[in-house]
């Protein structure tokens, strides 16, 4: 198998938005298959119908469980979990995407973990290595 077909059958894109929350929340979901794109498809499908609150505190619950079980409960990230929550949402609003794999398409910038969207409001690498932002939301500076 060459690299480019190992890349392309990494992660959960073969799931539907459906079948990946059922995972994620029944713990399920192979922690090498967890990555931000994942992450990010699962906040998009908690948070279609739903208001922001609701999706939040399911996916926080999830989240921390998943953590939990994969046995990185200290790399659960309160501020990070928002701010992508919030972009996510924001984003959604713009254009009526049937799935997370579309929505991800539109919205490419939301997938650089390390700059992107959330570089517009935190400085990543700051905000990342913080304790206090780690255990509590903190609101961007700029």
């Amino acid at each position: 198998m060459t690299t480019e077909a190992t890349t392309a059958t990494r992660g959960c894109d073969h799931l539907g938005d459906s079948a990946l929350v059922a995972q994620f929340e029944a713990t399920t979901l192979p922690s090498a298959d967890y990555r931000h794109r994942e992450h990010l498809r699962i906040a998009f499908a908690m948070l279609r119908g739903v208001d922001l609150a609701d999706a939040a505190q399911r996916f926080r619950r999830a989240m921390r469980r998943y953590a939990a079980a994969i046995g990185a409960e200290t790399r659960y990230h309160e501020t990070l979990t928002w701010a992508y929550l919030v972009l996510v949402q924001q984003r959604m609003r713009d254009h009526d995407d049937d799935d997370s794999v579309a929505f991800l398409a539109r919205n490419p910038d939301l997938l650089d973990h390390c700059g992107g969207a959330l570089a517009r409001c935190y400085d990543v690498a700051e905000i990342t290595a913080s304790p206090i932002a780690r255990g509590i939301f903190v609101l961007p500076e700029r």
